[in-house]
């Protein structure tokens, strides 16, 4: 694994930035219309939006869960360290930028395994108590002793761990329940897991052609139910509403009756002692 160092450089080799395939990252920058993408990504993308129309609507809504579920637990769950893994391209509002917005001084890990993420997340390294990590979430020990993580986020201090779309990505042989285990397992009480994933649930119609978008990425989407999306909080309690359509959990007004449904269940759970 590799970080940036303490300059802001990245000591990946442009080498490893594959754009030979598309990867998922870089296919959401370009959903939000982003320009931190390749020919190869805006290929996928558009074949994926043939499958499924509602996608940016859908990545839309994810990020304004997202920032509810950040303000949400600054405000109210007096989170003040924040790990977030799969945080993919910068994206403004960013998640120190929601934190610090409500307490001064939050501190943020952000993790992802393209090194483009990375290299484009430099400039977060001006922000003081904010660090940049490459790094996989099939390996959520390595993440976890990393330096650099270590360095910002206290272990024994309650933490948000937020997977936002990150863990339909892993696959069943990839063994999620034990990733997931793993990373709650080293949370403190009081410690939150934010965490969304696509489903098939939602236009059943449509599942199987989305999902081969994405075999021909260097990561497979895997669409799961809501029963199964729940598992992997683990024994964490979910708050309210519990684990629903990121639309539904805490909407800021009522979701207009004519939206597009949105495959993507999200929830917040915290841990207690």
């Amino acid at each position: 694994m590799t970080s940036l160092g303490s300059d802001g450089r990245s000591d990946t080799p442009a080498h490893r930035i594959d754009t030979s395939k598309p990867h998922p990252a870089r296919m959401y920058d370009y959903f939000l219309g982003g320009k931190d993408n390749y020919e190869v990504d805006q290929e996928a993308a558009e074949e994926f939006m043939k499958a499924a129309p509602e996608v940016r609507e859908g990545v839309l809504a994810n990020r304004r869960f997202m920032r509810r579920a950040v303000e949400h637990l600054v405000t109210e769950g007096g989170i003040r360290q924040i790990l977030d893994i799969g945080t993919g391209l910068p994206t403004e509002p960013n998640v120190h930028q929601i934190a610090r917005r409500l307490a001064p001084g939050t501190r943020v890990v952000y993790v992802d395994n393209d090194p483009i993420v990375s290299t484009h997340s430099m400039a977060l390294l001006n922000e003081p108590d904010t660090s940049v990590v490459l790094a996989d979430l099939r390996d959520p020990r390595g993440i976890l002793d990393h330096p650099d993580v270590r360095r910002l986020i206290d272990l024994d201090e309650p933490v948000a761990l937020l997977l936002v779309a990150v863990v339909h990505f892993v696959s069943d042989l990839e063994d999620p329940d034990g990733i997931l285990a793993t990373l709650r397992d080293a949370l403190p009480d009081g410690s939150y897991l934010v965490l969304s994933h696509a489903t098939g649930d939602v236009h059943e119609d449509r599942r199987e052609g989305a999902a081969a978008v994405y075999r021909k990425a260097t990561a497979s989407m895997n669409l799961r139910p809501h029963a199964r999306v729940t598992e992997f909080f683990g024994d964490f309690t979910l708050i309210e509403p519990g684990l629903v359509r990121v639309t539904d959990w805490r909407p800021e007004e009522p979701v207009a009756a004519d939206a597009p449904l949105i495959g993507i269940y999200g929830g917040v759970a915290r841990k207690d002692g």
